[in-house]
């Protein structure tokens, strides 16, 4: 990328040229110039310097779309000449939540790094709205998501789905009633929830039940709104979280119900029992996704194909 594009770039995304020439290792003053040159060259502003942080101008929103095309040649670039290569040399930077980064790449990372030691592998943590927003800015070079809403704007590599079941702590009184639904830890290890001889509950039962529930924009908040609009109840909010790994551990802790990925289950403990969710939307099916039209280096079509064969054989 040119320089100047680079200072403009570093701008947008900082907000304040105070903040972008420390990025930058610039003094202000002369990361003002550069920019200023570039809006004399063009004749018009490319901020709107009254706002805080900066907002682009009609004009530098047009500066910017093209930077991110010109971004997007010289990276695609970099990859065909790495895949001159074969497999030997490149980077994959990649973008998952929590849940995600600690529970379901791993294996993949590994089981990838093992065959292709001489790609180097990054990884980001964030939430997934951020995550979205960094692949269109080319931060990350991909994620992963389980909402349909983004099929416009990504092109979609099915990879991985995981299966949403209710812990609840295992002291609670409805686990009496509910006891012939109910799964042990052991239960979900040994993949009985995913027999189709395994009973499945609606919520009912779980009025009366605290919940901890993750927040608003969370892909699984909006799966547990459908279960309870389903089973007709208005659940009663104990806490809600950022975060699913948190809740679990919550919920294993015996504050409340939550709803969780049966990924998460990885031991047997006694403390928390599990219930099939009787819901089309209890199954997430999650895509790599990409921006639309982007090349697809051999380093990342290699990863995609790493990660079904680990998943397709679980």
């Amino acid at each position: 990328m040119h320089q100047e594009m680079k200072y403009i770039y570093t701008v947008y995304q900082k907000g304040s040229f105070s903040k972008a020439a420390a990025a930058l290792y610039l003094t202000q003053p002369a990361l003002s110039i550069a920019v200023q040159k570039v809006e004399a060259e063009i004749g018009m502003p490319l901020f709107d310097r009254n706002r805080q942080p900066l907002k682009l101008t009609e004009a530098g929103e047009i500066y910017i779309r093209k930077v991110r095309q010109f971004q997007a040649l010289e990276d695609e670039m970099k990859q065909q000449f790495h895949d001159l290569s074969g497999l030997n040399t490149g980077s994959i930077c990649i973008g998952g939540s929590h849940y995600f980064n600690s529970y379901v790449l791993p294996p993949v990372l590994t089981a990838y790094a093992g065959r292709h030691p001489g790609i180097r592998l990054e990884l980001v943590e964030a939430g997934s709205y951020e995550l979205l927003g960094l692949l269109k800015d080319r931060v990350i070079d991909t994620t992963f998501s389980c909402n349909p809403l983004y099929e416009d704007d990504f092109d979609r590599h099915p990879v991985f789905q995981d299966i949403v079941l209710l812990a609840v702590p295992a002291s609670y009184k409805v686990n009496i009633v509910l006891r012939d639904f109910a799964l042990t830890g052991e239960d979900v290890l040994k993949k009985r929830h995913m027999e189709l001889s395994c009973p499945s509950i609606r919520l009912e039962a779980f009025g009366d039940t605290p919940f901890i529930l993750l927040t608003e924009g969370n892909n699984l908040h909006a799966r547990s709104k459908h279960f309870f609009a389903a089973a007709g109840i208005t659940p009663v909010v104990r806490l809600k979280v950022a975060q699913l790994v948190t809740a679990y551990h919550l919920a294993r802790g015996g504050l409340g119900a939550a709803f969780i990925s049966d990924i998460l289950v990885t031991d047997p403990g006694p403390d928390t029992l599990y219930y099939k969710i009787d819901s089309c939307q209890a199954v997430r099916h999650f895509d790599l996704i990409l921006p639309k039209g982007r090349y697809l280096s051999n380093a990342l079509r290699e990863f995609i194909q790493v990660f079904k064969e680990f998943y397709q054989r679980s």
